[in-house]
């Protein structure tokens, strides 16, 4: 059966219901562009997507050397053949008008163009000159979310074994990095125990700060499938904002900013005091029951409610409902990771699932789930705060096995500290103590907190700053030295999904001009500087995608994210594959520890810990007397309040996040004319309590100021949670007349208002607890907010705004086959 579906004003588009334990039917979604039909269309290149971290397995459409639509994968265990609208719309991009295609450096204050020659001698000469005079601590490298693995792992060869420093984040800080510490914390190692399949067969699931109809549509197309079916599962949500999936949940708990692990601590209470506990498991596979039982003992609803101003028969009703459920999911994300207990917060959540025992079998488990499409491959390639492989730099076993897989003496690797996280790095470079600074794939002068403080960073005399990127992007107006990079479409790459799956994306059509895939820069980089091995050999031998994926696949070996029974051909003809995948196993895994926690044992372990509160190390002596047996720990955290509390001066608590058409800075999406005309502009969130209070109506100009900015749009009156605004964070000045910064009337980048502070474990700034007021510019005059009518932003009042639209056709084919077996 084929369709055709508006997929700006139906985003998921058309339902196909399945039961439990049935596999999800397959529907393919395709987008051409007008005038192009399938007959048209040369070949289809194989890749996966990259404006969301769910990873839709699809293929790109090719005609005269130019990309003209994409189609999903009907095969891919990911997503059934099923696209997003970012998926659908999104690839348009890379055929922007101003795509960088030449290289750009900076000459008596402009930016000039010139030829790659000039601009990497440039860039080696200034990292030859800090090298000899100040040391490898001066040079530091911010990347993305959003390359390829083979590049992050030679940008951490480069970074650790090259140049010696120990200054390499990626964005990824900034999103999901509470990911990767909450699942160390528990299980001693990252990778997520889950899987997308689990939504086949839960009972219930449960989502911690979760927009996943806006974050990760395709798998929220799943779950609307799941809930269409016979036997639905039951939904669990927590976030302050009526969200897609808020509107479906049989309980939906909406806290004050900042209270999640009083909730949590909480449900807790109610799993332990009801007995709703498997204690065969939590004897045999966790240590810390005791103590955790004993944090949470004065935790009631009753308490729990005052804090959270939640009402207390409804946390006790989500309670029941978690300790009843037969197979139990948990997905967890930013409204928990943005916080200033993120890691303690997102540990409970994993202490649920090891109370219920519900873990390693079908249905059952948690995904502490990622926000970028190859944020799991900083984290596994060690460009993300970690050595690769998920070694423990603490451990001088692991330092050495790196050590011996790179050829060089471990002593060369730079191991006396943690490597430095992104908001430290940004910190030293303020100071001075980094001098040069690469930043490759990402827009820190629009996504990191207090903007006017980052322009200053990274406006400084003294910073070299080198920008690889697309386009002239508000960070790149301020790069000494611009490198205009290929994107996906235009290379060959992998890249790992938020539930392990890896894809293989290959190159459809070349770049434009003289722009060039990260990876080759990367290797001419490391070339030019002549970085060697202990046998004087080249430090990096690889020289394309498919050797340098090799490369990784010996770093990889025998380690938990083991890639070794992987290759470019295999994932191009079999389709995405779960990691740990080996030669013994080479169908991959589809989920972690279904025979006990693996990776936990002091010697194995990625790391020993910090403390929950604090931030404080766990030594190697203190873990090894906690966890000898190597089993998941089930770490208690007390609350405590947000740093920034409302106050007179500024009454309202300041919540940012996302919206389901735009990603990240807009750098792709606002070139998207589908994408930018569904949500072209900021906006303010406001409960209509509030709006009432402070004299403000639908579609007013209002400005939104905490202690170190302001921001002004339009007002949308929807039903978040009284005393709290909701600001989305993707707009900034590239596409206004000021280019870089705000406007002397006021700004649009909702980071001109975040603070500069942190989880102090994951080191995840906090996006969403501070404190703002609330004033009226302009009364609308029959202006109208824009900001989109499907979503969380939706109005309270369905009459006081257009529906949202996608200002030009948006007709999307979906082709639905239903298997046998599979008709509810």
């Amino acid at each position: 059966m084929r369709t055709e579906v508006d997929r700006i004003a139906e985003p998921w588009g058309e339902r196909t219901p399945y039961g439990p334990h049935s596999q999800w039917p397959a529907r393919v979604d395709s987008f051409l562009e007008p005038g192009v039909t399938a007959d048209m269309v040369e070949r289809w290149v194989q890749t996966a997507s990259v404006l969301h971290s769910n990873g839709d397995a699809m293929d790109i459409a090719v005609a005269d050397g130019r990309i003209v639509g994409v189609r999903g994968r009907a095969l891919d265990r990911v997503n059934r053949g099923r696209l997003g609208p970012k998926d659908l719309f999104g690839w348009q991009a890379n055929r922007s008008s101003d795509r960088l295609t030449t290289p750009l450096v900076r000459r008596d204050g402009r930016l000039v163009a010139c030829d790659w020659d000039t601009a990497m001698a440039e860039i080696v000469r200034r990292s030859r000159r800090l090298l000899h005079e100040v040391g490898p601590g001066s040079l530091g490298f911010y990347t993305s979310g959003q390359l390829f693995l083979e590049e992050y792992y030679t940008l951490a060869v480069i970074a650790r074994a090259g140049l010696g420093t120990n200054h390499l984040d990626g964005n990824t800080r900034l999103c999901t990095a509470t990911a990767a510490e909450a699942l160390k914390e528990t299980f001693g190692c990252d990778g997520q125990p889950a899987s997308y399949t689990d939504v086949d067969h839960a009972d219930t699931i449960a989502l911690f700060g979760h927009n996943v109809a806006e974050t990760q549509p395709v798998l929220w197309m799943r779950v609307l499938d799941r809930l269409a079916g016979s036997n639905p599962p039951r939904l669990v949500c927590v976030d302050p904002r009526p969200t897609p999936a808020a509107r479906h949940a049989s309980v939906h708990l909406a806290p004050r900013a900042g209270t999640n692990v009083a909730l949590l601590n909480a449900l807790l209470h109610e799993i332990i005091r009801a007995d709703r506990i498997d204690h065969e498991f939590v004897d045999t596979h966790t240590v810390g029951f005791d103590e955790l039982a004993e944090s949470v003992a004065g935790c009631t609803p009753d308490w729990a409610a005052r804090i959270c101003d939640v009402p207390a028969r409804e946390i006790a009703e989500a309670a029941e409902v978690l300790g009843g459920a037969d197979r139990l999911l948990s997905t967890v994300l930013q409204g928990v990771y943005q916080s200033h207990q993120a890691t303690a917060a997102a540990c409970q959540v994993n202490n649920l699932q090891l109370l219920r025992g519900m873990l390693g079998r079908s249905g059952c488990g948690v995904l502490q789930m990622n926000g970028q499409p190859t944020a799991q491959n900083t984290r596994e390639c060690g460009a993300n705060g970690d050595l690769p492989g998920f070694r423990n730099w603490e451990n001088d076993s692991h330092v050495a096995d790196l050590a011996r897989v790179w050829n060089v003496e471990p002593s060369r690797i730079p191991h006396y500290a943690p490597p430095t996280p992104a908001m430290q790095i940004f910190r030293y470079a303020e100071q001075g103590s980094i001098q040069m600074l690469w930043i490759s794939g990402t827009n820190p002068a629009v996504s990191l907190p207090e903007l006017p403080r980052i322009r200053g960073i990274l406006g400084q005399e003294r910073l070299f700053t080198i920008v690889q990127d697309l386009y002239l992007t508000e960070t790149a107006q301020l790069a000494d030295v611009v490198l205009p990079a290929a994107t996906w479409g235009e290379k060959t790459g992998t890249f790992t999904n938020a539930d392990r799956t890896v894809h293989l994306s290959d190159k459809a059509v070349d770049p434009p001009g003289d722009a060039r895939p990260d990876l080759d820069i990367l290797l001419d980089y490391a070339r030019r500087m002549d970085f060697r091995d202990r046998d004087d050999r080249p430090l990096i031998a690889w020289h394309d995608a498919e050797s340098a994926f090799d490369a990784w696949k010996e770093c990889s070996r025998g380690r938990p994210c083991d890639y070794t029974g992987l290759t470019h051909e295999r994932l191009r003809n079999a389709g995405g594959i779960q990691w740990p995948c080996t030669p013994d196993n080479p169908e991959g895994t589809e989920r972690l520890y279904t025979d006990g926690v693996t990776w936990a044992a002091p010697d194995v372990c990625e790391t020993y810990g910090r403390d929950l509160v604090t931030g404080a190390s766990v030594s190697e002596t203190e873990y090894r007397a906690l966890n000898p047996d190597g089993r998941a720990v089930l770490k208690a955290a007390e609350y405590l309040p947000p740093h920034e509390a409302t106050d007179d001066e500024y009454p309202l608590q300041l919540n940012t996040g996302r919206t389901l058409y735009q990603f990240h800075t807009r750098t792709k999406t606002g070139r998207t004319p589908q994408l930018n005309a569904a949500a072209p502009e900021v906006w303010v969130e406001l409960s209509a309590g509030e709006a009432r209070r402070h004299g403000v109506e639908e579609g007013d100009l209002v400005e939104v100021t905490s202690p170190r900015g302001s921001i002004r749009g339009r007002l949308r009156i929807t039903e978040i949670r009284d005393g709290m605004v909701f600001l989305p964070f993707h707009y900034g000045y590239w596409d206004t007349p000021e280019g870089d910064h705000p406007a002397k009337d006021g700004g649009r980048a909702a980071n001109e208002t975040t603070v500069t502070d942190w989880d102090p474990v994951s080191k995840q700034p906090l996006f969403k607890t501070a404190a703002c007021r609330l004033t009226l510019v302009e009364r609308s005059a029959g202006a109208v907010c824009l900001a989109p009518t499907t979503t969380a932003s939706a109005p309270a009042d369905p009459g006081t705004t257009p529906p949202t639209t996608g200002g030009r056709p948006a007709m999307a084919h979906q082709t639905v086959t239903l298997q046998e077996g599979n008709r509810s």
